[in-house]
């Protein structure tokens, strides 16, 4: 996907985004609020190309081309031949036109595109295009090499939400609010600890993506019709490591992986994953903005109508649509891995390929998605402040516990704090409330004691520290995250 802000300055990686120079200004609504100013993702046709149609051509015929060339290293055709297919294996030579009169009449698309390639060549090297070769060999190869493309460009989208999450992590690195288990109020924590966990899962997905590339790149396959280089001869072997590398690859996995496709299996599992990462992402945002909590929301692009009918009503999107495409990205992943399962050799066709297009477009959209959430993403800080009141000091009774373990025990601590939570269910009185009406409870605190274990802000474990060591590894990982190489 494109950005449509620059890059995010160093300034902004320091936790210090009022310095930063690029992106919008404030809108006058939230001037002086914190506005993001990481690069975004804007909605892009990258992963549409690299499925087209148009696309696939250019990988056969680039894979052809191989093809010849490792043949004739092996000297199982002419280099001659090998040279002038090499030469005439470019999408100039299949005109489009060309190309549907010609499957109008064969009704098969790699013969079409064979009959329209030999126009391009002398009679001799055109009776060495495509020689020993098979049609799934040629288009599962291609597919890899869609799959590669598709890969790095989503790698690319996950670094780009990574360093918007790293932003917003630092800038919220240490304001408090309230974690919630269960649904209940629990626990002191940070927004920007909160944002962490995200950050932790995208870069292992960075890291899933990165090592996928390796099997993808072992799965350029040219084995025949059954699997047995029966119409390539004894170099066949020889032929498929030729091809490879000709293509800037390493050796080919040995075994035929045809009836198997695990690969694109673990393809589809990872966006997968993705997705039910964001759609979590988008069900939190989606909850947190709720009138009830009110701790986050998304703005809206300027002149969006939130309501038909209720003009106070900001109703979510980007949250309500990440969770949609959480619903939608892993059945698609279920075609693809279902797709494993084939009848002896080779029951399958190119039409699942289909299904791996689709599922990597629909990904593209939900990274783009999420890009866009992060960036609308505006924190009420007082609210969450307020929202940290609503238990009336009860979410730290944890910390009373710890406090009064040494006079009471660690059990008689916990049972003691119970029995002052199940009263004050019934008479709404406050943690502070209840302890003050236990005069012997209250004894065993020193002057000013209570005050401090009673205030939130002070117990927030190493949430600060939490965000810190996240980001750091993250920003060290980034140095080795792989990169497209140049085709050769």
């Amino acid at each position: 996907m494109k950005l449509i802000v620059i890059a995010v300055t160093a300034c902004c990686l320091a936790g210090t985004p009022a310095l930063c120079q690029t992106g919008p200004a404030a809108p006058p609504e939230h001037a002086g609020a914190f506005v993001p100013r990481a690069a975004v993702l804007s909605p892009n046709t990258e992963i549409a190309a690299i499925f087209s149609d148009a696309s696939l051509n250019a990988q056969v015929l680039r894979l052809e081309a191989a093809l010849a060339r490792a043949q004739a290293t092996h000297g199982v055709i002419p280099q001659a031949a090998a040279d002038a297919i090499s030469a005439a294996a470019i999408a100039d030579n299949i005109p489009q036109d060309e190309l549907d009169s010609e499957y109008a009449v064969v009704r098969h698309r790699m013969v079409a595109l064979l009959n329209v390639l030999r126009r391009s060549l002398d009679e001799d090297s055109a009776d060495y295009l495509h020689f020993g070769a098979t049609t799934v060999d040629l288009y599962d190869s291609a597919a890899m090499l869609q799959m590669r493309e598709a890969t790095y460009a989503l790698i690319a989208d996950l670094r780009t939400i990574e360093l918007q999450l790293i932003e917003q992590a630092e800038h919220y690195r240490d304001t408090p609010m309230i974690g919630r288990t269960l649904g209940q109020h629990a626990l002191p924590i940070t927004f920007g600890k909160k944002l962490s966990g995200y950050i932790g899962e995208n870069r292992r997905h960075i890291d899933r993506l990165s090592d996928l590339l390796e099997r993808i790149d072992r799965s350029i396959i040219m084995k025949g019709a059954v699997g047995s280089y029966l119409g390539l001869g004894p170099e066949g072997r020889n032929v498929e490591r030729q091809m490879a590398r000709e293509l800037g690859l390493p050796d080919p996995y040995p075994d035929d992986w045809h009836a198997g496709r695990d690969v694109f299996a673990e393809f589809a599992l990872v966006q997968s994953m993705i997705a039910h990462t964001w759609a979590r992402l988008g069900q939190e945002v989606f909850l947190l903005q709720m009138t009830d909590i009110g701790s986050v929301h998304e703005q809206l692009p300027g002149g969006s109508v939130g309501s038909s009918t209720m003009p106070h009503k900001i109703n979510p999107s980007l949250s309500e649509a990440l969770i949609q495409h959480g619903r939608v990205i892993p059945r698609l992943a279920e075609i693809v891995q279902d797709d494993m399962i084939n009848i002896f050799e080779r029951d399958n066709t190119s039409r699942p390929n289909d299904a791996i297009a689709d599922l990597a477009l629909a990904t593209e959209a939900m990274l783009g998605d999420t890009s866009r959430l992060i960036a609308r993403l505006r924190v009420d800080q007082d609210r969450m402040a307020q929202n940290l009141q609503r238990s009336e000091g009860w979410i730290l009774t944890q910390r009373i516990v710890f406090a009064l373990q040494d006079e009471l025990g660690r059990e008689g601590a916990e049972h003691r704090l119970r029995d002052l939570a199940a009263s004050a269910s019934e008479t709404g009185a406050s943690l502070r409330e209840a302890i003050e009406a236990d005069a012997d409870l209250l004894a065993l605190f020193e002057p000013g004691e209570l005050d401090a274990l009673l205030d939130p802000l002070t117990y927030l474990g190493l949430d600060g520290e939490i965000v810190d060591a996240v980001v750091a590894e993250a920003l060290a990982a980034r140095a080795h995250d792989p990169v497209l190489p140049e085709t050769p």
